[in-house]
């Protein structure tokens, strides 16, 4: 079975994930948290649990309280099962399927939210630096304004990117210094 219909099948075996999705199915639009927990039956604090692993496996859109089921992946977790699965690498700093993640969490060229998985973010964090030009510096406003194209939270990107090492800072400015790149071959 494919990871990615194994992922889901795995958020949907927990009684609450399932309530939550079924609670998001018959509300058929945007429903903060209180409402979410009243459809599934559960308490707050148990919802708002289950919405948030939901959003992290890109399940679930979650804009501030508002909570949307994305019906695509079902659909994307249902062609995975036709396609085989991509080898991964065991030394690979992404691991898993880095287009499947991008899938989940960028749409129209916009981040729609920050995975909360780790794994997941460093893929996310990847494709952010493919943003920064390799050799140049970028003073912090150019870098929010880059960012904040992609996701308002453009400080919180700013740091995760620092913090995992694909941009550096001093003084006030940045350059890429990780990430994947595009190697073209010399010609002869």
């Amino acid at each position: 079975m494919s990871s990615e219909a194994a992922t889901l099948l795995g958020l949907l075996a927990d009684d609450d994930r399932l309530r939550v999705v079924a609670a998001l199915v018959l509300h058929a639009g945007a429903a903060s948290t209180a409402e979410v927990a009243e459809a599934a039956g559960l308490d707050v604090r148990r919802a708002a649990k289950a919405l948030s692993r939901l959003a992290g496996a890109g399940v679930v859109d979650q804009t501030g309280d508002a909570h949307e089921l994305r019906a695509d992946a079902f659909r994307l977790a249902l062609e995975s099962l036709g396609r085989p699965e991509p080898p991964t690498s065991p030394d690979s700093r992404l691991g898993g399927d880095a287009d499947r993640v991008l899938r989940v969490f960028v749409r129209d060229g916009k981040l729609t939210q920050i995975p909360a998985v780790h794994s997941k973010r460093l893929v996310v964090l990847d494709w952010l630096a493919g943003l920064f030009e390799p050799g140049r510096a970028y003073p912090e406003t150019e870098v929010n304004d880059l960012l904040g194209k992609v996701h308002p939270d453009y400080a919180a990107l700013r740091r995760y990117l620092v913090d995992a090492e694909f941009l550096h800072r001093r003084d006030g400015f940045y350059w890429r210094a990780g990430g994947t790149f595009d190697v073209d071959p010399f010609e002869d």
